[in-house]
């Protein structure tokens, strides 16, 4: 196994493996907290715009994703925000909508793009340099945000109300999540694909919460837990040659399952 390290592209899968098992977890606390699991899913979906769009422009596919995924995390929060709808109707507009607008867009692309495919279900192997150059910071920036704004981000997840009454922006920070959200949405996509990236933000999460006694013991329980799946799953597809971003999810879902089945004891 230690002759895999060798390798340029298994170097580059496993520190975008590493990143995105850190920020990921990390991102998923707060949203499933907050019972906005079904965000990172809508976000995904209209991500896939982005992509559709990058390709129909020949550009960075990544970059198409991260400008549509922000511009739907503002849309969402500002309906949120006015009333105008609740958040599940807010999330079902957007879900509905860029998935309908990626389809579109893709139509319009002439050819087949092999790429796509590594976009919707996830390529770690075939992560590179440049991808490495997006994900790295959008991750750093994303922990360094949390570190700085956990307290607030803490009362307005366990008590928005409260919260708003002793001065916390809610709204700002609300809107500053769900472009969190978003970034690291973008930045799993290598990783585990579009139409898994929410699976490994809520699964390690929820794990940990079956059997933590504390927020902090919740948060580094979650990390933990993502990083055994990414690594598990890395070498599992990498030995059994099967898809590493079904694998790593498979290896998240199993780690609930235990600790399920440890909460129950």
């Amino acid at each position: 196994m230690l002759e895999l390290l060798s390798y340029g592209f298994m170097q580059r899968a496993i520190v975008a493996g590493g990143v995105i098992g850190v920020v990921a977890p990390v991102i998923g606390v707060f949203m499933v907290l907050r019972r906005l699991s079904l965000v990172a899913d809508t976000l995904s979906h209209t991500a896939f715009a982005g992509v559709a769009l990058a390709l129909l422009l020949r550009t960075y596919p990544l970059l198409g994703a991260l400008g549509v995924a922000l511009l739907a995390a503002v849309g969402i929060e500002r309906l949120r925000a006015r009333g105008q709808l609740s958040g599940e109707a807010a999330l079902a507009v957007f879900l509905a909508g860029g998935l309908a607008l990626g389809v579109v867009l893709l139509s319009l692309v002439r050819g087949f793009h092999a790429d796509l495919l590594g976009y919707l279900f996830g390529a770690l192997t075939a992560v590179g340099p440049q991808d490495l150059w997006l994900m790295i910071p959008l991750g750093v920036v994303a922990l360094a945000t949390v570190a700085v704004l956990q307290k607030e981000l803490f009362a307005i997840t366990f008590d928005e109300e409260s919260a708003r009454v002793q001065g916390v922006p809610v709204d700002e920070l609300n809107l500053l999540f769900t472009v969190l959200v978003a970034a690291v949405v973008v930045a799993a996509m290598r990783v585990v694909g579009i139409l898994l990236t929410s699976a490994l933000m809520v699964l390690p999460p929820l794990a940990a919460m079956r059997i933590a006694r504390s927020f902090r013991a919740t948060v580094l329980l979650s990390v933990a837990a993502s990083l055994v799946s990414v690594v598990v799953g890395l070498l599992s597809a990498y030995s059994l040659d099967v898809a590493p971003s079904g694998a790593i999810v498979l290896c998240a879902l199993l780690l609930f399952a235990m600790s399920a089945s440890l909460s129950r004891r």
